[in-house]
């Protein structure tokens, strides 16, 4: 349904634009305006943004030519990025991500996966596997945000 392939240099801009909103209007059930503005600020240096990405070497998840979501899986397993595009929600996006960034660890040999994971999005870290190993207070930007930190682990 959604073609998976990995981010090409020049997309950090739409992959930025795509987290905000996500965060923006996704998280705001589960996170007050402050913690949502702390997050993903309107301002932002994107020289920092770019190198963040180039870094991971996220996928991105494609409808047609629109990306509508990325998420990432680092050699450790560690999930850096996984957002789905606000207006694709429920669609199978995050499903194609999961599913992808899944069998890219498995090629790497990974055993165990992890993220740092929002209220919101650890109902759909649980339907693939991941257990809460605790539940954590980060400081983002002077602001404190709950998350919690996740694994699905491979035998």
């Amino acid at each position: 349904m959604y073609h998976i392939r990995p981010y090409q240099i020049g997309e950090e801009p739409l992959l930025r634009e795509l987290f905000y909103h996500t965060v923006h209007n996704v998280n705001q059930r589960d996170y007050t305006l402050e913690q949502r503005n702390a997050w993903a600020p309107d301002r932002f240096d994107a020289n920092t943004w770019a190198l963040r990405i180039m870094q991971s070497e996220p996928f991105v998840a494609l409808d047609n030519d629109t990306i509508v979501g990325f998420a990432d899986v680092q050699h450790d397993g560690y999930i850096d990025f996984f957002f789905c595009h606000h207006a694709y929600q429920g669609k199978g996006v995050g499903k194609a991500l999961m599913q992808h960034i899944i069998k890219t660890g498995r090629r790497y040999g990974l055993k165990r996966f992890y993220a740092d994971v929002s209220i919101t999005a650890k109902p759909f870290f649980q339907h693939y596997g991941f257990v809460v190993v605790r539940q954590q207070q980060k400081e983002v930007r002077g602001v404190v945000l709950t998350n919690f930190l996740m694994e699905k682990r491979q035998a």
